[in-house]
């Protein structure tokens, strides 16, 4: 394998659900506050009783653990400004320019052209904006490639084995 060749099994990044986190730091958590009481209700109101059926609670994760870190969400954020932005434009562009050229007479469009290039352009845009996501390095250190090929395919290895993971432990909690 040559030596710049990604790991076959990446390392979890820190924001995915599912990996535990070692505390980095002797600090504790901040407590948290009680919200002011709320207003009394009118009595007409009832509370509902809870189902008895109790399910097994998974536990809660810290809004910490599971944020995108910023600097790996603006990054995202550029790219999807990027790929989706340019297409979309020209989506839009597609109707100002094709209505200046057949109102000057210059050549007579079908409008089924101009919606078709239209929305070539608009779905482009949309693809442009799941390929903005995940062409991002979602590691904070790496900046990435400017086309993003390698963390395009890291990242997609990264969601579908997410996918593929969730559903199996659906399927296990199904038969139990």
């Amino acid at each position: 394998m040559p030596a710049n060749a990604p790991d076959p099994t990446p390392e979890r990044l820190p924001f995915e659900p599912g990996r535990k986190k070692a505390k980095s730091s002797a600090k504790p958590a901040p407590e948290p506050t009680k919200a002011p009481a709320k207003e009394a209700k009118p009595a007409f109101i009832e509370k509902r009783p809870k189902s008895s059926s109790k399910k097994p609670q998974a536990q809660p994760r810290s809004r910490e653990s599971t944020a995108i870190p910023e600097i790996v969400s603006r990054r995202m954020a550029r790219r999807m400004a990027f790929f989706c932005g340019i297409p979309t434009v020209l989506g839009i562009a597609t109707f100002v320019v094709s209505y200046f050229i057949v109102s000057k007479g210059i050549y007579k469009l079908p409008n089924y052209a101009v919606v078709l290039v239209s929305m070539l352009f608009l779905g482009i845009g949309v693809v442009g904006l799941s390929y903005g996501l995940l062409s991002a390095s979602w590691d904070e250190e790496r900046v990435g490639g400017l086309v993003g090929a390698s963390e395009f395919s890291t990242n997609l290895g990264r969601l579908t084995g997410a996918w593929k993971e969730a559903r199996q432990q659906k399927q296990k909690g199904t038969e139990n």
